[in-house]
Parts: C-alpha cells; sequence; structure tokens
C-alpha cells in the first residue's frame, strides 16, 4: 500500500501549514507562528516599559510623538499539528485496498500522511491518533524528516475499531492528553449515533482548549449519490457499527429524500463547525489529493502555498 507518491511528495514540497489563531510554538521551525518575536517581519506597536529590548524602540516614532513605543515583529516558531483518524466500523465503507474508490479509512489515511509529511519536512511537530470511543491508537513527538517512514508505517498498520464510534468523548480525551493549544484536523464521516447528532456538543472540548481545529467531513461516492453507485430496488441494509437493519425499497423518490436528507446533515454539521469557531470542509474518499483535497483544506485555511 503507497499511502503517498513521489509526485505527491513533490508538489507538497511547495506548499506549508498555516494556522488561523496566534498560536505559540516552543522550537524555532520553517514556518511563520503569530508570536512577537524578534524576526524581519513586522507585526504591531506597543508602549516601551522598563526592563524592554532598547534595541526595538522605533526612535521615529519617538521624534514624532514624545512616546518610547516598541516594534513588534513576527517569530519563526514551530506548530503543532495533531491529526485524528475516525477508525469507527463506518469508515470501511468504500472499495478494498488497491481499488477505485478507496475505502473511507484508506482515504483518510492518505490525507493524514499528506499533512503529516508537510508538517514534518517544515520542521514542525507531529502527533496522529486513531479515534472510536475515545482515542485509539496514536504516535507523537514526531519532528523533522527522519520521522516521515515512522509515520507512514503507523498509518499502514492502523485498523477499523468495532462497535458505535463516539467523537465526543473523543475530543475530551483529546484535550486531556494534549493540553496545549494547536492546529487540530479531524478526519471523520461524522456518522456518530452516541452523539445523537449533536455535533456542536461533542466539539466543545476543541473550542474549550482555544485549538485552531479543522474537520474534514469524508463521505463515500455511494454514501454521495447512492443512484450513480448501483444502489437501487429492495435492499437490506445494515449498520456497520451496532447492526441495526432496515429493508427499503430503494426508488428514485426514496433516493431523493435521502439526497434531501444528507445535504441537510452536511449543512447542520458545517453550521455546527463554524458556530465552534471551527473550519468544516466536505471530501469523497474518490477525490484526488491535489485537486480535490488540498484546495478544501487550502480554503479552511489549514493550507497555504
Amino acid at each position: 500500500m503507497t499511502l503517498l507518491s513521489p509526485a505527491e511528495r513533490s508538489r507538497l514540497d511547495a506548499l506549508d501549514l498555516a494556522s488561523r489563531k496566534l498560536l505559540r510554538g516552543g522550537l524555532q521551525g520553517e514556518r511563520r507562528a503569530k508570536q512577537k518575536g524578534q524576526s524581519v517581519e513586522f507585526a504591531d506597536f506597543r508602549p516601551y516599559t522598563v526592563g524592554d529590548d532598547l534595541r526595538r524602540i522605533d526612535w521615529n516614532l519617538y521624534a514624532r510623538l514624545d512616546k518610547l513605543i516598541l516594534r513588534l515583529f513576527l517569530e519563526e516558531q514551530d506548530l503543532a499539528l495533531t491529526v485524528l483518524i475516525d477508525v469507527s466500523p463506518s469508515m470501511a465503507e468504500g472499495q478494498p485496498s488497491g481499488t477505485d474508490p478507496p475505502e473511507k479509512l484508506l482515504a483518510a489515511k492518505r490525507i493524514a500522511a499528506a499533512l503529516g509529511y508537510l508538517a514534518l519536512s517544515r520542521m514542525n511537530r507531529l502527533a496522529v491518533h486513531g479515534f472510536h470511543d475515545g482515542l485509539t491508537d496514536g504516535i507523537s513527538g514526531l519532528r523533522g524528516r527522519r520521522p516521515i517512514p515512522r509515520l507512514l508505517a503507523f498509518l499502514e498498520g492502523l485498523r477499523s475499531a468495532e462497535g458505535p464510534g463516539d467523537l465526543g468523548r473523543s475530543l475530551f480525551d483529546l484535550a486531556r492528553r494534549h493540553p496545549r493549544a494547536g492546529v487540530v484536523l479531524v478526519i471523520s464521516d461524522l456518522l456518530d449515533k452516541p452523539s445523537g447528532g449533536r455535533l456542536e456538543e461533542a466539539l466543545k472540548p476543541l473550542a474549550a482548549q482555544r485549538f485552531d481545529a479543522h474537520v474534514l467531513h469524508l463521505l463515500s461516492p455511494a454514501e454521495l449519490d447512492p443512484a450513480s453507485a448501483g444502489i437501487t430496488g429492495d435492499l437490506r441494509l445494515t449498520d456497520r457499527e451496532d447492526g441495526d437493519a432496515a429493508e427499503v425499497s430503494a426508488t428514485p423518490q426514496l433516493l431523493r429524500r435521502y439526497r434531501q436528507t444528507l445535504d441537510a446533515f452536511c449543512a447542520g454539521a458545517r453550521s455546527a463547525c463554524l458556530r465552534r469557531g471551527v473550519s468544516y470542509g466536505r471530501v469523497s474518499s474518490a477525490d484526488p489529493l491535489e485537486s480535490g483535497v488540498l484546495p478544501v483544506l487550502r480554503a479552511g485555511g489549514l493550507v497555504r502555498a
């Protein structure tokens, strides 16, 4: 299984991570965090106080205003990125590895590999976790290009869990384990029965910890358009997570109602994210990385050229 091709790596080398909030990194990195420091990019002014570095006084302003004013600058800092991958049973929807379109979990792994590669190649810090009814397997403390093979091996070995997932409990677990503010990307189909559709409540830990959070809503082509996937006629549908079953007749009228329900579900998810200050984007597991996924992440403020 190849999660990231050489061509994709080459294209990612032209990009960088971004943050929509004032985040403070801990080490020197190859990005610009909005911490006021001593680099060459001007950020702001503030009045001088005793103990400040006299070299940062703007003497031109002093000559005009007769006040001591400091020039503040943006300092080069590393960024902490945490990627959460939904490993609940519903993420197995789609086709097995090696076919097109891939299952949602494989698509999520590829997206995580791309973002992880981007973070590590820019000397930022990275953690990646699966989540189900809490955080599951994880890898953290990665920084620099050396751990990239370790990251890819971890992702290749990530497997789906059993039983219903719980996004709210998983994000609470994240906030407990990683209390320091940073950038978080949640890759999920958001098919979460324990939260009862209360996505806004499930996202509460992200807002409470001031994470710069992004939700990437990942659905399969069959979920987005059942008719185009050949889902018609009399069917018995079984929920992958809790075994609930229903017999339906997939008539054109029912499929139209399904699409209306799906559109309302996605619109509700977007609204819930926006109310929590979380970026929302929707992609298909069949979308190519460069032309399908990365534009959505750029629009959400997570990736920049």
